[in-house]
C-alpha cells in the first residue's frame, strides 16, 4: 500500500525501498556519470606532474573552459615564479592547451617577437610533446591550433605588424572579398 510519503519521494528512493522489501530483488543504483578510464586518467595525471616539475611551473587555477594563460612573477631577490591557468588535462584538447601554456615557459616568455610567433612556437611545443608522449592529436586539436594562430596573426596585423614571419604565412586570414567571390551587392537573386 502506497502512502502519501511514498508518492512524494523521488523514484530512486521508492525503488530502493521496494528492493529492500523484496528479498530476492537486487537493485543497483545508476551512476550519474560513467566512470572514466582510470588508466588514461592516471596517465594524464602523471604527464601533468611531469611537465609541471620539468619546467618549474605552478598552476594558479585549473580552468573549466578550454582557455589558458601563462605568466611569470619576478621578485626583487631574483626569484622567478612561473604560473599558468589551464584546463586540467583529461583529453586531447585539454592536454594540448595545458601543454601550450607549459610551452610558453619552456621556450621562454618573450623569447620570440612578434607575440604571434611566440604563440606559434608554444603550439609547436604542445604538439611535439603530445607526439613524444604518445597522446592522441585529433583533428579538433589541429583545428584549434590553426584558429588560434589565425587569430594571433590577424590581431598582430590590426595592431600594425607589417612583416609576417615565414612560419605564420599559412595562417594569414584572407579578407572577406577573398573568401566570397561575390559581395552582398553583387549577388543575384
Amino acid at each position: 500500500m502506497l502512502t502519501l510519503w511514498d508518492i512524494l519521494t523521488p523514484k530512486s528512493r521508492r525503488r530502493a525501498r521496494k528492493a529492500a522489501i523484496k528479498p530476492g530483488c537486487a537493485h543497483k543504483p545508476k551512476l550519474a556519470v560513467p566512470p572514466r578510464s582510470t588508466a588514461m586518467a592516471q596517465r594524464y595525471e602523471a604527464i601533468t606532474r611531469q611537465m609541471l616539475d620539468a619546467y618549474s611551473v605552478r598552476v594558479r587555477k585549473w580552468r573549466s573552459s578550454m582557455s589558458g594563460c601563462a605568466w611569470q612573477v619576478s621578485y626583487a631577490d631574483g626569484r622567478i615564479v612561473r604560473l599558468i591557468e589551464a584546463p586540467r588535462p583529461r583529453g586531447p584538447m585539454s592536454a594540448a592547451i595545458f601543454l601550450h601554456e607549459i610551452g610558453h615557459h619552456a621556450i621562454g616568455l618573450g623569447a620570440y617577437r612578434p607575440r604571434c610567433l611566440e604563440e606559434y612556437h608554444a603550439w609547436a611545443f604542445s604538439l611535439a610533446k603530445m607526439d613524444e608522449l604518445g597522446l592522441n592529436i585529433t583533428d579538433r586539436v589541429r583545428q584549434r591550433m590553426a584558429d588560434s594562430l589565425r587569430y594571433a596573426v590577424d590581431k598582430a596585423r590590426r595592431r600594425g605588424l607589417k612583416a609576417i614571419p615565414a612560419e605564420l604565412v599559412p595562417f594569414i586570414e584572407s579578407t572577406a572579398s577573398d573568401r566570397h567571390p561575390l559581395s552582398t551587392t553583387e549577388c543575384s537573386t
